[in-house]
């Protein structure tokens, strides 16, 4: 019987599959297989079981004080590792969300939230026969500066350029495959945060190397 592995993808509304919007609110979603984690679904085939945990406006450990205290990352990994385990692997897409101003934290802050995600689940029993699960970390794209968003991510911009380099560090203090999706898709001009369907097709396929690079030994 072929082993079938199961791939947990931890994430925000870039994850969950929003839609590029102006609204301030979105609730429009692509469909399972237009959204990157189905695209990953389709391309890695029958033997992989993926498992899509993407939660719009989540962040790394920020509890909102607006949006709500379950929007914290940290907060629901260990209910989703719970629920879906044994996990194989974990991939980490966080940091976006982080950025709002309400939360005043540096490019070097987020990151550092970022690499206690990471631990976290490398501290777990999540994994087969009680192991962590692998991890590959992803650094978001960086934002764009559009005039929608006004004073909700005032000055993100600039930090989430910062990210992909700081993230990398991370991956590299952590030993984990990295990923860097702004070295393959670019965030949507339409709200400068989300991905559009090419991105999400793009990355879908981009991950599928990273995944079945992290299986090949």
């Amino acid at each position: 019987m072929t082993k079938v592995r199961t791939v947990l993808c931890f994430g925000d509304s870039n994850t969950y599959g929003a839609v590029p919007t102006l609204a301030r609110t979105g609730r429009h979603r692509f469909a399972p297989d237009r959204r990157w984690p189905g695209i990953l679904r389709r391309q890695l085939g029958s033997g992989w079981d993926i498992v899509e945990e993407g939660q719009p406006s989540r962040t790394t450990v920020r509890e909102d004080p607006i949006e709500g205290a379950h929007k914290s990352g940290l907060r629901a990994l260990p209910i989703c590792l719970e629920s879906h385990m044994p996990l194989d692997l974990v991939i980490v897409m966080l940091g976006t969300n982080d950025l709002k101003h309400r939360f005043a934290a540096r490019a070097g802050d987020i990151a550092d939230s970022v690499e206690i995600v990471v631990r976290a689940i490398q501290r777990s029993e999540a994994g087969p026969g009680g192991a962590p699960p692998r991890v590959i970390l992803v650094a978001p794209p960086a934002m764009q500066e559009v005039d929608w968003l006004g004073e909700m991510f005032y000055g993100g911009a600039a930090k989430s350029a910062l990210l992909g380099g700081l993230l990398r560090d991370v991956a590299g203090r952590c030993e984990v495959p990295f990923v860097d999706a702004g070295g393959i898709v670019e965030s949507s001009a339409v709200d400068g945060i989300h991905l559009d369907s090419d991105a999400h097709r793009r990355l879908g396929l981009g991950l599928a190397k990273a995944v079945e690079a992290a299986f090949a030994n």
